[in-house]
């Protein structure tokens, strides 16, 4: 059944996402009259707040992290927020949040969707407490979902662990897993870009690509994540979610229609069709003392306070055999403490088969496409242009860039937060842009397979100074083949 919730539960209301994404994005929606005017959202975590001290709790967080010229009306805002108190590791206290909570109706604008943002410890307690205190379908015919945030588990045996318990309460068509890259609004238009353009679906396969690239780099070390971050390593925490859904997309076949099931459908389809990782096609790096921006930074080790063999960088050369992407590899790479924070997509097309001007000197170069999207949202085709002059010695060819800036292609809407796209989708039951199981489990499949590679052939992590692209060896992993890394 499809519903409009008219209550939003939200679990972890106090931590660091919620600060940063998650209330920012509810007041900018509430702002702009996407959500109901009746939405009721509650807040719960283990601190002690009551509704008053919440909200004040919530508005300082508002002030800090709103986008900057964001207009909303904090005001109204706050006056939909409510906070119940829940230690989610005991049964007790469920009862009180259902309380809180109030009746569910079943109406189609009635019903609750609830926010999972807890450790993974928790899922099964919570699934458990929820569903005890009826605040979970439990094979009825309630108005209830859940959003899942990650991490969904550690490998693949721990997360259908998760999903099994989560999937004891609440059926597929209800659970809705959360990859934020995927409410980004570049990461949307790749999709209209291949299937809403003639010129790009025809040559979008091997015949006509020669490689795609796909970096996510960041700048930041450990920060507020050392417990997380030193028990997952780049593979998982980068590789596993963002990197392979970015991949899903690029590489998926056309969907019949732009639906959940069908767009998902599809992306599952190249996840299971990922070649399993050679060692000679993998690299891992843990970052060293250096600088950022001119500031010296520690490295990796001394901001844990301990020795460490986890991965804070990855590079990875893939294959999908399928058709459409035979022989074409997929470079894959993340890390911290880049020389710059980027993610973006590289197409790079093949060369022209005849070049009617190299008799004349002139030399081409492959079309590359640039898909950026973040910092800066953009799309940059390069093209191939004579430069002007009367050539009495040649003829002269240079690449022009086609770009299409956001803020420049889309003048006028506000530049919003990837989280207000999923938390209005979760409110309005829209699954398009969340991750199916299957997609989950297929991902797992592969990184796991990779995890085995590194330990059967003793792979550990080569040192790379803060501030640089990672260890040579990633370097090499690319221009071994006559590809130079886009930076």
């Amino acid at each position: 059944m499809t519903f409009s919730a008219n209550k939003l539960l939200l679990f972890g209301a106090t931590g660091d996402l919620s600060q940063r994404m998650l209330l920012p994005s509810l007041c900018a929606l509430t702002s702009d009259g996407l959500l109901p005017d009746n939405i009721d959202i509650i807040g719960t975590a283990r601190s002690e707040y009551t509704d008053e001290s919440f909200r004040n709790f919530a508005s300082e967080a508002l002030a800090k992290f709103l986008p900057a010229g964001r207009k909303v009306d904090i005001d109204t805002f706050l006056t939909k927020l409510r906070y119940q108190d829940l230690d989610a590791s005991t049964p007790e206290g469920f009862d009180a949040l259902a309380k809180c909570v109030g009746p569910i109706g079943t109406g189609e604008n009635e019903g609750l969707s609830i926010f999972l943002s807890t450790a993974p410890s928790l899922f099964e307690p919570t699934i458990k407490g929820l569903a005890a205190n009826g605040l979970a379908p439990n094979g009825r015919d309630a108005n209830v979902r859940i959003g899942l945030e990650k991490p969904l588990g550690t490998d693949l045996a721990s997360s259908c662990q998760i999903n099994d318990a989560v999937a004891s309460a609440f059926t597929e068509d209800r659970i809705f897993r959360i990859d934020h890259y995927l409410g980004k609004e570049t990461v949307q238009n790749l999709l209209a870009l291949r299937f809403a353009n003639i010129m790009f679906e025809p040559l979008w396969n091997a015949a006509h690509i020669d490689h795609v690239q796909i970096t996510v780099a960041e700048t930041v070390g450990l920060e507020s994540r050392v417990g997380y971050y030193d028990g997952s390593g780049a593979l998982r925490d980068m590789v596993q979610n963002h990197i392979l859904q970015l991949l899903a997309l690029v590489a998926m076949e056309p969907p019949t229609s732009f639906d959940a099931t069908a767009v998902r459908d599809e992306k599952v389809k190249v996840l299971r069709a990922l070649r399993p990782i050679q060692p000679s096609e993998t690299v891992t790096g843990q970052y060293k003392a250096g600088a950022i921006n001119g500031e010296a930074v520690p490295g990796y080790d001394d901001e844990l306070g301990r020795d460490s063999e986890t991965e804070t960088f990855v590079a990875l050369k893939a294959h999908i055999d399928n058709w459409r992407w035979k022989g074409v590899p997929f470079y894959l790479r993340t890390g911290k403490r880049m020389p710059e924070r980027t993610t973006e997509i590289i197409v790079k097309f093949r060369d022209v088969p005849f070049s009617i001007f190299e008799d004349r000197g002139a030399k081409t170069l492959p079309n590359t496409l640039v898909i950026g999207i973040q910092p800066r949202e953009n799309i940059r085709l390069s093209l191939m242009a004579k430069v002007p002059g009367l050539d009495r010695g040649g003829i002269r060819l240079r690449q022009v860039p086609l770009d299409i800036a956001m803020p420049d292609a889309f003048a006028g809407p506000e530049r919003r937060i990837a989280y207000e796209r999923l938390l209005l989708d979760l409110v309005e039951g829209d699954q398009t842009l969340f991750v199916r199981r299957d997609e989950v489990e297929a991902q797992w499949n592969w990184i796991d397979g990779i995890r085995e590679t590194w330990g059967e052939a003793n792979i550990t992590p080569k040192t790379y100074t803060a501030g640089s692209w990672g260890p040579s060896s990633a370097i090499a992993l690319a221009e071994r083949d006559g590809v130079t890394w886009h930076e």
